[in-house]
């Protein structure tokens, strides 16, 4: 997964990562392929957070970070992403009907993280590693 973030630009200038065994790993192993080494902030308050708590983090992410990467945990991040995805966006179905360990939700929007609010975001791809070793990396 982190070739396909490199691959599709999508490298993080900051990682927001749970500090749980699981998404620590799944981070040790996409950060070799990105070509970068994006500070990671290991955060207890990811794990079993709800999404408006997930965005609270976000909220507080430095403004020279351009593009984030969270490495959390279901429910909490796909709720992040569906709740920050425009209602009317067709791809959110997709990730509504199964959002998979180590899927990516690219969401794109204007302004700085503390204005970030529900539905401000387009959501630019949704990417599954079944997507990736299938050859599908398009990320719709």
């Amino acid at each position: 997964m982190g070739r396909w973030l490199r691959a599709a630009g999508h490298v993080p200038d900051q990682v927001l990562c749970s500090t749980a065994r699981r998404a620590r790993e799944t981070w040790q192993l996409a950060r070799p392929a990105l070509g970068a080494a994006p500070p990671a902030g290991f955060e207890d308050r990811v794990y079993g957070a709800s999404a408006e708590q997930l965005l609270d983090l976000v909220h507080q992410v430095p403004p020279a970070a351009e593009t984030l990467l969270i490495v959390g945990h279901d429910p909490g991040v796909p709720g992040l992403a569906l709740m920050l995805a425009a209602a009317a966006d067709p791809t959110a179905d997709r990730m509504r009907a199964k959002f998979p360990t180590a899927a990516i939700a690219v969401l794109e929007f204007t302004g700085s993280w503390d204005q970030l609010a529900p539905g401000a975001a387009r959501l630019a791809g949704f990417v599954t590693p079944r997507d990736v070793s299938a050859g599908g990396t398009d990320g719709s």
